[in-house]
C-alpha cells in the first residue's frame, strides 16, 4: 500500500514537472486577465458584490477556456507527432539502408570519420529500437510531445488558470469595495512578482527582468481595465 501511495505521489510529480511550463503561463495569463477585468467593473461599481461576480464570472470562463485550449493544442501536437513517428517507423522498415544512410551523412556532418559514422550506425541497426529513436529525435526533432496526456496538461492549466484568477478576486468578497481594492492590488502585484521570478528561472533569464516584465504586463492590463470602465461610466452618466 505505502508502495502504490509513493508510486501515485511520484507520477503527480512527474506530470506537475511536465506542466510546470504551462503551469506558470496559465498563472500569469488568469491573473493578468482578470486583474484588468477586476479593475476596470471595480472603476464604476457601487460596492463589492458587483466585482466580486463579474471577476468570479471571467475567472471561471477563462479557466475553462484555458483549458480547452490546452487540450486541443497537445492533443493535435501529440497526434501530429505519433503520425511522424509511425511513418518514420515505415521507413526504417521498408528503407533500412536509405535510413541507415542518412544516419551515416549526418554523423559525418557532425565530424566523424567515415569509419567511426559506419560502426555507429551498425551499432544503431542491431540495437532494437534505436534506429527509430536516433531518427525521432534528431530528424523529426520530436522530444516528449508524443507521449504527453492532453488531459494531464489541461487540468492542470485549468488548476492553475482558476487559482491565480481568483487572487485579484478574493478580496472583493469580504472587504468594503475601497478597501478590497487596495489588497487585490498589493496580493496581484506579489503573485505576479512571484511568477515573474518563477518564468526567469524556467527560461533561463534575468528574474529581475522577468519580474518587471510580468508587472508591466499587469499594469497595462489594469490601466486599460480602469480607462474602459471610466469611459463607459462617464457615458453613461452623461
Amino acid at each position: 500500500m505505502e508502495g502504490e501511495s509513493k508510486s501515485l505521489w511520484l507520477r503527480v510529480w512527474q506530470s506537475f514537472m511536465s506542466a510546470l511550463g504551462s503551469i506558470v503561463f496559465g498563472m500569469e495569463d488568469g491573473t493578468v486577465s482578470i486583474f484588468g477585468l477586476v479593475f476596470g467593473v471595480a472603476a464604476s461599481a457601487t460596492n463589492s458584490q458587483t466585482v466580486l461576480l463579474a471577476g468570479a464570472t471571467g475567472a471561471i470562463s477563462a479557466a475553462v477556456s484555458m483549458m480547452a485550449g490546452t487540450y486541443l493544442d497537445v492533443s493535435t501536437e501529440r497526434d501530429r507527432a505519433q503520425a511522424a513517428i509511425t511513418k518514420e517507423q515505415d521507413k526504417i522498415e521498408h528503407q533500412p539502408e536509405a535510413e541507415a544512410q542518412e544516419v551515416r551523412d549526418r554523423l559525418r556532418q557532425a565530424g566523424f570519420s567515415q569509419a567511426d559514422a559506419e560502426t555507429v550506425t551498425t551499432i544503431i541497426q542491431r540495437t532494437p529500437g534505436a534506429m527509430l529513436k536516433h531518427e525521432t529525435a534528431f530528424d523529426l526533432h520530436i522530444g516528449d510531445s508524443a507521449g504527453q496526456n492532453p488531459w494531464v496538461q489541461s487540468i492542470w492549466m485549468f488548476a492553475a488558470d482558476l487559482f491565480a484568477a481568483f487572487v485579484p478576486v478574493l478580496p472583493f468578497a469580504f472587504l468594503p469595495l475601497a478597501r478590497a481594492r487596495t489588497l487585490s492590488l498589493v496580493v496581484t502585484a506579489v503573485l505576479l512578482l512571484v511568477l515573474g521570478v518563477g518564468r526567469g528561472i524556467i527560461g533561463n533569464k534575468n528574474v529581475v527582468i522577468t519580474a518587471l516584465q510580468t508587472l508591466a504586463i499587469a499594469a497595462a492590463a489594469g490601466a486599460a481595465g480602469l480607462l474602459v470602465g471610466s469611459l463607459i461610466t462617464g457615458r453613461i452618466s452623461g
